[in-house]
């Protein structure tokens, strides 16, 4: 069971306005303080009031820009105190903290490979302690949900009550058209254990390409994600990390305001209330069904388990597997399933299926019953 984390809710933060998305947005890296300056400037025309900008940024391979470290924290306060834009960037430290506090920096977001490692975590939440920062959590680099959770815990523990997550996805092992593998499911499962918890979505890192930003950005809103945190950038052709995911300001505006459609996240038009819970009341039975299903499937697959027991055969014949998903695989194409989904449903149930014969086959108290 998930722990109750004491959260403040978003309009307590005094840093955006309604209606959804929130957003925050600014240059990857902060390069100059002419760059900084033209990017807010040219943000702020379209309504934007919360500017990012990393000034350490962690890089794989050193040698590349690892940014301009405190001279950047100064270029943030001359956006804040000439523009009035609240400003943030991304800590990794207890000296990065110390260095942002001293600068009066607005918010803070930690980076996914920082949220990965619970003694940073730890150090960075001892830094907080007691400060009213605002903070926000990525997700690790791996799709890991309880080192996710864990992360927010430190800083929940500390004190820290203006605590929001931002979902930039995670490493993709195989190729993909996206930079991050989004696996949208577990960012849905931490909404739904953390309803409360402020939701930020990082469509350009998720991407890797700006090409792509628009549909990830409207997927977060079809979720009903509060927000999105978005890398803009003057000039993103001369950009010195993260060229290809960033949008000009004026790309963003018009992603804004024209390309995306916010979704409410309720309704009082009585029509869709009754149609919702009578589709909803549909799908209750189906899975009662599903899981019928799936229980007997099981209790087949023992009895098969305790078949291949009594004749010494091995429990894994991946030729028969094979040929169950591939089935499986092209009976789902008849009813609309995509081959992705099949296979991901069809291998969690063969594992648990083997799992369960494995059982069996172990069974030392069956083996002299």
């Amino acid at each position: 069971m998930a722990k109750k984390l004491e959260v403040a809710s978003l309009s307590e933060w005094g840093f955006f306005t309604l209606p959804r998305p929130c957003v925050i947005a600014g240059p990857c890296s902060a390069e100059s303080e002419e760059q900084v300056m033209e990017t807010a400037k040219q943000l702020k025309e379209f309504g934007i009031n919360v500017f990012r900008a990393g000034i350490w940024k962690p890089r794989t391979h050193p040698g590349c820009f690892e940014g301009v470290g405190v001279d950047g924290l100064r270029w943030l306060q001359r956006v804040k105190r000439e523009l009035g834009l609240k400003v943030c960037t991304e800590v990794a430290s207890e000296k990065h903290v110390f260095e942002c506090l001293k600068y009066g920096i607005d918010m803070v977001w930690i980076g996914a490979r920082t949220s990965a490692n619970p003694f940073l975590m730890q150090e960075i939440a001892d830094a907080l302690r007691d400060t009213d920062i605002p903070v926000l959590v990525k997700n690790p680099v791996n799709p890991d949900l309880d080192l996710w959770i864990g992360a927010l815990e430190r800083l929940n523990n500390a004190g820290v009550r203006k605590l929001g997550v931002i979902h930039r996805g995670f490493t993709a092992f195989d190729k993909m058209k996206y930079r991050n593998n989004p696996q949208w499911q577990l960012a849905i499962e931490l909404r739904s254990r953390y309803p409360e918890m402020p939701f930020f979505c990082d469509p350009s890192h998720l991407a890797g390409c700006k090409e792509y930003i628009p549909e990830l950005s409207q997927r977060a809103m079809d979720l009903g994600l509060d927000g999105l945190m978005v890398e803009s950038h003057c000039n993103p052709s001369c950009a010195l990390s993260d060229a290809k995911q960033q949008l000009t300001p004026a790309e963003l505006k018009d992603l804004l305001y024209n390309r995306i459609k916010v979704r409410d996240n309720d309704t009082d038009n009585l029509s869709y209330k009754e149609g919702i819970v009578s589709l909803r009341a549909q799908i209750d039975v189906i899975d009662d069904n599903l899981l019928y299903a799936l229980g007997t499937r099981m209790n087949v697959s023992r009895k098969i388990g305790k078949y291949k027991k009594d004749n010494n055969i091995a429990i894994l014949q991946t030729s028969r597997w094979d040929s169950l998903l591939a089935n499986a695989i092209e009976k789902g194409r008849t009813y609309g399933l995509p081959e992705e989904f099949v296979k991901a449903v069809f291998t969690a149930i063969h594992d648990a299926s083997v799992n369960a014969q494995n059982e069996i086959l172990s069974d030392k108290n069956g083996e002299r019953s």
